[in-house]
């Protein structure tokens, strides 16, 4: 099969699912790309040197209500988690960071917010929604990614989290 088809074939399966509805979908342990973000608290934070961990990447935008409704939720899963090897990196995908650092200081979030001001990060995961959620495993391979947050689906994530945990 020439790449051309296969690639064709793969956007075409993952095209049926988002249409059918199914917000996280398997990536089959793809490895994650690496990257270097500067963090909220000025250090530089990469990506592999995470390995490990259970790493759960939330891409969000101060603009995004959905972002800041689950913001909240997701600080209490990384104060649950973050004793059993969980870490939560929030990557903010704007170019002007100072909106989201009002927002992080007005929600009281604690868990690391990333920077993602020149959209690399953004690129490397093919982020088209807000939020965007991966969950890499302890080897470094995405495992999970859910496009899009309502209501609940912290239930969804913390499942995810458990059952990479265990691993």
């Amino acid at each position: 099969m020439s790449l051309q088809k296969y690639l064709a074939k793969k956007i075409l399966g993952m095209s049926v699912l988002l249409a059918a509805g199914l917000l996280a979908v398997n990536a089959i342990a793809d490895p994650a790309p690496d990257f270097t973000l500067q963090s909220s608290t000025g250090e530089n934070v990469r990506l592999a040197e995470q390995r490990g961990q259970v790493v759960m990447l939330n891409f969000w935008a101060s603009w995004c209500g959905p972002c800041r409704k689950e913001m909240p939720l997701l600080d209490e899963m990384s104060k649950r988690y973050s004793a059993a090897g969980f870490v939560l990196y929030g990557v903010n995908v704007e170019e002007d960071n100072a909106d989201a650092k009002k927002l992080i200081k007005e929600l009281g979030v604690t868990f690391p917010i990333l920077y993602d001001t020149e959209s690399k990060a953004s690129s490397l995961y093919n982020v088209d929604a807000m939020p965007t959620t991966v969950v890499i495993d302890k080897k470094g391979e995405i495992r999970f990614v859910n496009r899009g947050y309502k209501a609940g689906d912290e239930a969804k994530y913390r499942e995810q989290i458990r059952e990479l945990i265990k691993e």
